[in-house]
């Protein structure tokens, strides 16, 4: 959770006492942040102008940036997601079951594109960067977040845009999905390394202290080792994991030995590097396209009817 650093300023949101219940500044008092604790369970050390210090802790503090653009993002909250469900130009299924790897416990994880109307995008509210809904797992990003992380080789995110399990799109949905290459670079081989690289660490965390490996953090290094790989050699995201299945299951069950999936795990790094060595793919993807795609939206944003 996040943890506001030393020299930030802050708002109080109660009244700070002194002592003898007395009240040595107001809650709305701006002050600056002069220790900070290692977790949300403990309090800040936050200094004000007459130089009174008083412990406060997160919930009772917001910081001076967010609470200048609180009034504007309040004064009309509803306005700002109103409706935008309803404006969901793209809906797909990732996750497990557009993987193949699904059990009778996996959830529906459905990630889609939501197009803003006009009036609200250039509005003094804005519109959210994406929709969420925990209890439907569902999360809509608007349309230049999702081309933005596109851009950036997200997986998650290419995995959106060729998804085996579309159940909604738009003609302008269409047409996002007429140009997806477009998004596909050399980048791939770095995004999916960070991504790689997250979860060697979350594996190594779970060794040191647990004394074992979650199989499902093993299951997903590899599956994404497979998947950079495959987009490196054929430039295009292969989703569901094919052939790959059986195995991949026998790790998520811990059915296979540890030494085994850790051979298999440094055999796909060394062809992943390779197939970035080889790769027909650009450096970078058609920045040009994307952008032409984004305005000529952003035009079709302005019309009644959701394009």
């Amino acid at each position: 959770m996040l943890i506001y650093s030393p020299g930030t300023q802050v708002v109080a949101q109660k009244d700070v006492m002194a002592a003898n219940d007395r009240i040595a500044h107001p809650a709305g008092a701006v002050g600056v942040i002069v220790r900070a604790p290692v977790d949300r369970t403990h309090a800040y050390r936050v200094k004000f102008s007459d130089g009174f210090e008083a412990p406060i802790h997160h919930d009772q503090l917001v910081r001076l940036a967010d609470f200048k653009s609180q009034t504007i993002r309040d004064a009309d909250a509803s306005l700002a997601s109103s409706g935008l469900y309803e404006r969901v130009i793209f809906r797909c299924v990732i996750g497990s079951r557009a993987y193949g790897l699904e059990d009778e416990a996996s959830d529906t994880d459905r990630r889609g594109i939501y197009l803003p109307p006009a009036d609200l995008h250039w509005s003094l509210y804005g519109v959210p960067e994406q929709l969420e809904n925990d209890k439907t797992q569902e999360v809509y990003w608007e349309l230049q977040k999702f081309i933005v992380l596109a851009l950036k080789a997200n997986p998650n995110v290419l995995e959106c845009l060729y998804s085996p399990i579309v159940e909604r799109t738009t003609p302008l949905g269409d047409e996002l999905l007429a140009m997806r290459e477009a998004f596909l670079s050399k980048l791939v081989f770095q995004t999916y390394s960070g991504y790689v690289a997250s979860q060697f660490k979350k594996m190594q965390t779970d060794i040191r202290n647990q004394g074992r490996v979650k199989w499902k953090h093993v299951m997903h290094l590899i599956r994404l080792l497979l998947s950079g790989t495959h987009v490196l050699q054929h430039g295009c995201v292969s989703v569901d994991v094919g052939d790959h299945r059986d195995r991949l299951l026998t790790i998520k069950r811990g059915e296979m030995p540890f030494d085994e999936a850790d051979r298999w795990r440094k055999a796909l790094q060394v062809e992943f590097e390779c197939a970035f060595k080889q790769t027909a793919l650009p450096d970078r993807p058609d920045y040009d396209r994307a952008n032409a795609f984004l305005i000529d939206a952003r035009r079709q944003a302005m019309q009644n009817q959701l394009p």
